[in-house]
């Protein structure tokens, strides 16, 4: 397998707005074996498990962040909705837990939706970044999650552009229903020199 400079495997990053199919390509590489990191799924264990964060978000939100000990999930939403002033700080206390909480867990793999925004494009050496046509992607997002176009393009305007994160990625994986996306995660494989 390829190395970093630090003499470490390559971290990889596989990211994409929502409706992409980062989790299909994820699953994809399950089946190669490798295993691959779950930002959202670790943000959302964190916020659960940390007592670290427990205590910062405790002091940010107020008691109301966690009820008999499990994080109130409507406060918290609560308060990210208020502005994006509260948005920036609730990410200033998850996302480094996050990042080390990855770079802890000797994976080489990540899966996040805001790899750029959240500024752990810093952790990995590689970026893939899966596309899709902006129609194919709206309508998988009002099928999956069972909402209107107009929510789902609401979702879609929150991210970063589809054509920056791919400017500032170094591979990517067509994801439009038409063409293998499973030949195209190999082909980066190969070029990664990754054995799957």
């Amino acid at each position: 397998m390829s190395t970093s400079d630090a003499g470490r495997p390559l971290r990889i990053a596989v990211t994409g707005g929502i409706g992409s199919g980062k989790s299909y390509v994820c699953h994809i590489l399950a089946e190669r074996g490798i295993e691959v990191y779950d930002c959202d799924a670790a943000a959302k264990r964190l916020m659960r498990e940390s007592e670290d964060i427990r205590s910062q978000l405790t002091s940010l939100i107020g008691e109301d962040a966690y009820r008999e000990g499990r994080l109130n999930k409507a406060a918290v939403a609560r308060f990210l909705m208020q502005s994006e002033d509260n948005t920036q700080k609730v990410n200033a206390i998850v996302h480094p837990a996050v990042g080390l909480d990855f770079v802890l867990s000797g994976l080489s793999w990540m899966e996040c939706a805001i790899l750029f925004e959240s500024g752990f494009d810093r952790y990995v050496d590689r970026v893939v970044c899966v596309t899709a046509p902006e129609e194919v992607r709206l309508a998988r997002v009002m099928r999956r999650d069972g909402i209107t176009r107009e929510a789902a393009g609401a979702w879609m305007k929150k991210q970063m552009p589809q054509h920056e994160v791919l400017a500032r990625s170094d591979y990517e994986i067509v994801n439009d229903g038409v063409r293998d996306v499973a030949a195209q995660v190999d082909r980066i494989l190969g070029r990664l020199q990754i054995k799957s």
